[in-house]
């Protein structure tokens, strides 16, 4: 693999990082050690911030929802850990455009508008354990699996 300069953190890896009892917590822990360890900026948008309360806010298998003044410590930390991408103009345009090209719908949007902020800030890969959400983008971004898919 090329060395990483940029990369975008999605929300099952993020969420995984930060929760102990989380299935893959020592994979999501390990892959993010180990990009930062090659002086890679760690980037997430405030859509991610917002998927992220959102898990942590409801009962999960693996942890009841967060108390609010642990998720505000939290996300505060995040954004020391990370660099935070806006929702701009230039987010939307490139949403738009990637909906033309690839159609989505529901919930595939967010996955697109991870796509297209990445585009506008020039992030070229993604952390991710949803790799078939983003396989139609591979002409665009690289793909870091959360697991190594086997064959």
């Amino acid at each position: 693999m090329t060395k990483i300069s940029k990369a975008f953190v999605d929300t099952n890896v993020l969420i995984r990082s930060l929760t102990t009892t989380a299935p893959l917590h020592h994979e999501a822990d390990a892959l993010l050690k180990r990009v930062r360890g090659e002086d890679a900026e760690l980037w997430i948008s405030r859509q991610v911030i917002r998927e992220y309360i959102a898990q942590s806010t409801r009962p999960q298998a693996y942890q009841k929802p967060l108390p609010v003044e642990q998720l505000l410590q939290r996300v505060e930390s995040m954004e020391t850990l990370y660099t935070v991408a806006d929702d701009t103009a230039e987010v939307t345009t490139h949403l738009l455009a990637l909906l033309r090209e690839h159609p989505a719908g529901g919930k595939q949007v967010h996955d697109v508008n991870i796509v297209a902020t990445m585009l506008a800030y020039g992030i070229d890969t993604l952390l991710t354990h949803n790799v078939e959400d983003f396989r139609r983008f591979e002409s665009k971004i690289t793909i870091v699996p959360l697991v190594k898919e086997t064959t």
